[in-house]
């Protein structure tokens, strides 16, 4: 879908246009960064141990690095602008993954949050430039508003793609289907005669939670605990080697065929002369697009679905005797469980609560993060241990709805699973 409307020229160093094209290779590379978002976020801050609030940290200066030479550039050149994309899809899902998982926000909030700083980022945006429109993307300051768009859109789906699957109990692969059939309709109505500009935006912020559902389907266990997410058991590392390896693909073949380029006067500065009465259809149609989707979640989130374990089921898991449910896992994967959790402990003791809290943290990123190549292993040790591990996490509030409890409660809980991994 094109995206021009009228446009004035505001004072400024003047460039080609910095975006390419809206062809259908836009959207297949859009979709691709946004799985690579969910899926290598999740491989660096739970595979590789680095913690979320490190990752978050990390991707943070990276963007600025990369976001750096984008702006130095006088015209769209694709790997520094894809890159960027890439960049900003993990850094985006890291913020809200970091207010609903390190601040415990919740998910409604959130996307309410995001909603409103999107809304404010298009106003402030519109009044400056009198554009919205991705051809028009001709200078410094119009590439920034275009780059905090795409953040915070990053960040809204996110929370919004989250939001839905904790509505609703469905499963990353049907979850793909309403995003990907909000695209469809939009692009219909898009077709017919809807705002273009307006069209293009509502189309990218879906593309977040289709490809974050895509990542999730590729990289979940076939097997999960009640739910859990389920898929093909990719895993996170293979699912963005994967996509990452598409991507490059994808912008070699643009950077050949130039094939997305918009680079005259005329289209970067196109006068938009849409039907004014198509596009208040157009507009009624989202609309009621709006009230379909959310009459479909309140029905879904009405029906019968299986949702997390209850904490008191947890209670009944078998016992084994001390270190028996971990003897089939790998030392060095016991060890590093065994380091953490006695971190916790070690700060419980001495009264630094967000020391202990952030160790925990850490111990359950880790733990679901192994839970793919430990759970086949042993399911009856997997399952001691898990439940073990859930009685830690309920003290520290953790994946929970109480607040933390008292330090002793912590190091009892932590000292039972230090006993059960031996």
């Amino acid at each position: 879908m094109t995206t021009t409307t009228e446009a004035r020229t505001r004072s400024g160093r003047l460039m080609l246009n910095k975006v390419p094209e809206v062809t259908i290779w836009f959207w297949v590379i859009k979709i691709l960064c946004t799985t690579v978002g969910e899926s290598f976020a999740d491989w660096i801050n739970m595979k590789l141990g680095v913690g979320l609030v490190n990752t978050a940290w990390i991707f943070t200066g990276v963007f600025v690095v990369v976001l750096a030479v984008q702006l130095r550039l006088k015209r769209y050149v694709p790997f520094p602008y894809w890159l960027t994309v890439v960049v900003v899809s993990v850094t985006g899902t890291l913020y809200t993954d970091f207010l609903t998982d390190q601040l415990n926000v919740p998910l409604w909030i959130s996307s309410a949050v995001f909603s409103v700083l999107l809304a404010v980022v298009f106003g402030v945006w519109w009044l400056r430039e009198r554009t919205l429109s991705i051809h028009s993307v001709t200078t410094l300051p119009r590439e920034s508003f275009y780059w905090l768009a795409v953040l915070v859109t990053f960040a809204l789906g996110t929370a919004t793609g989250d939001w839905t699957l904790e509505l609703t109990g469905w499963s990353p692969g049907a979850s793909v289907l309403l995003p990907l059939g909000l695209i469809a309709a939009i692009t219909l109505l898009w077709k017919f005669g809807a705002n273009p500009v307006l069209s293009f935006w509502l189309a990218y912020i879906l593309t977040r939670p289709l490809g974050a559902n895509i990542g999730d389907w590729l990289a979940s266990p076939k097997v999960a605990q009640p739910g859990e997410p389920t898929g093909i058991a990719l895993g996170t590392f293979t699912t963005s080697l994967i996509f990452l390896g598409l991507i490059l693909a994808t912008v070699v073949y643009l950077t050949v065929t130039r094939s997305d380029v918009t680079e005259t006067y005329e289209a970067a500065h196109a006068t938009h002369t849409g039907d004014l009465r198509k596009e208040r259809v157009g507009l009624a149609g989202f609309g009621l697009l709006a009230v379909a989707t959310t009459g479909l979640l309140i029905w879904a989130h009405s029906q019968p679905h299986t949702g997390p374990a209850p904490e008191a089921d947890n209670t009944s898991a078998v016992q084994m005797a001390p270190g028996e449910a971990v003897k089939k896992f790998p030392p060095a994967k016991v060890t590093a469980l065994k380091t953490l959790a006695s971190t916790s402990l070690k700060d419980a003791r001495s009264g630094n609560a967000k020391g202990a809290h952030t160790a925990a943290q850490s111990l359950r990123d880790l733990w679901d993060a192994d839970q793919a190549s430990l759970q086949p292993l042993d399911q009856t040790g997997w399952t001691s241990i898990d439940a073990q591990m859930d009685k830690v996490l309920g003290t520290f509030g953790i994946d929970h709805s109480n607040p933390p409890m008292p330090p002793a409660q912590q190091e009892k809980e932590l000292n039972a699973l230090l006993t059960d991994m031996g």
